[in-house]
């Protein structure tokens, strides 16, 4: 493969890799439903099991997606995790406190308590979607930062990239664009996981109270979705020049949805999939609806990254210093690394079988109160 071949390969890999990401975060979205779908102990701890066999693989995809996108765009990671600090933090903060708290939620005289760590898990369920929505929304927002390759060779301060804002990262959640992404997959997380509640528990009031509850969280989607998409589509864009020169252009992402017919046909596959899924765990209370959103969620996110990517566009754009945008050609590794990283994608589909195989086998009947109470490893 050539080097330009390379890079586009890496870009699409890291896109499936997130996409798949955001579907797994039903987990978070569940986590912030507890009080409204559980009205009794053994309810909550219905919900929570349910999700909770799941939650290693949003961590396990997390950390993949992770390390894909520092070794095949470091350029992007260092400024990124350099600069804008403080919201990775509370996103990593944020799956600690997560983990933390299936762990030992309901370990004997634990000495947090079980509602301090149900806190914890709601206060992931928020943060996760919201922040990394807006993290990802500043592909298309912008960020302020500098980037001078020749300060490599300062002994003294040999810093790329510099961070211009205080605030380090935060400042992207006061975005509008960024903020009604972040609200969008908060949103979809939560439609996600009362979609798996019909599918995956065994008890007929809590599907019925996630029938009811789906209704208005997908209401609320709807609303934070559409928001993006117009104003994603109605911005200007950071389009590249076949010399490398980054510029303003008007409308910059509706042209690339125009002009790349194949991510359009994804996009509208991946809508249409969603909201089919939606219609079938709202209105039919099937638990099929899962399937038909899961499978349109990664869809539609895989085609909203191909639009930051490719075509000509800066994936990372700066707002302070245009030049210093990063795209997939001057942010990736190098062609070498390139490679042979192509031989350790191949691990890729091994990840997708581990998350198949493990929701295959934890799936294999729903979950009622009869396991949890037989269950001594229950969350």
């Amino acid at each position: 493969m050539s080097y330009t071949a390379l890079q586009g390969y890496w870009w699409i890999i890291v896109s499936v890799l997130a996409s798949v990401l955001v579907f797994l975060m039903f987990v978070q979205g569940g986590q912030t439903l507890l009080g409204q779908i559980a009205k009794t102990k053994k309810e909550r701890s219905l919900l929570i099991n349910s999700i909770g066999r799941k939650w290693d693989l949003t961590f396990t995809t997390l950390v993949t997606f992770g390390g894909a996108f520092f070794a095949s765009f470091p350029l992007f990671y260092s400024t990124s995790f350099g600069g804008a600090y403080w919201v990775w933090i509370l996103i990593l903060f944020s799956f600690i406190i997560q983990a933390v708290s299936y762990e030992y939620r309901t370990k004997v005289n634990n000495f947090l308590g079980t509602k301090t760590y149900d806190a914890f898990l709601f206060v992931n369920g928020v943060l996760a979607p919201i922040l990394i929505g807006a993290a990802v929304g500043t592909f298309f927002t912008g960020s302020e930062f500098s980037v001078e390759r020749i300060n490599i060779t300062n002994v003294s301060d040999p810093i790329i990239s510099r961070w211009q804002m205080a605030t380090h990262g935060l400042e992207a959640a006061l975005n509008l664009t960024n903020l009604a992404l972040g609200l969008a997959i908060f949103f979809l997380a939560r439609v996600l996981a009362l979609l798996y509640f019909i599918n995956n528990i065994d008890h007929q009031e809590i599907v019925n109270r996630s029938a009811k509850q789906l209704k208005m969280c997908s209401v609320a989607f709807l609303v934070f979705f559409l928001l993006f998409v117009g104003l994603l589509l109605t911005r200007e864009g950071f389009g590249v020049t076949a010399e490398g020169q980054v510029f303003m252009e008007p409308y910059k992402y509706l042209h690339n949805l125009i002009q790349m017919p194949l991510v359009l046909f994804l996009f509208l596959i991946g809508v249409v999939a969603v909201l089919y899924g939606i219609f079938l765990g709202a209105f039919k209370t099937s638990g099929k609806g899962i399937w038909f959103a899961g499978f349109g969620t990664v869809i539609t996110v895989f085609s909203v990254l191909m639009l930051a990517g490719f075509n000509n566009t800066a994936f990372y754009p700066s707002t302070y210093d245009l030049q210093s945008s990063l795209t997939i050609r001057n942010a990736s590794s190098s062609k070498y690394t390139l490679t042979v990283m192509s031989w350790v994608s191949l691990l890729v589909p091994i990840v997708i079988i581990y998350i198949w195989f493990t929701w295959r086998s934890l799936n294999k009947k729903k979950v009622s109160e009869a396991d949890i109470e037989n269950d001594t490893m229950a969350y």
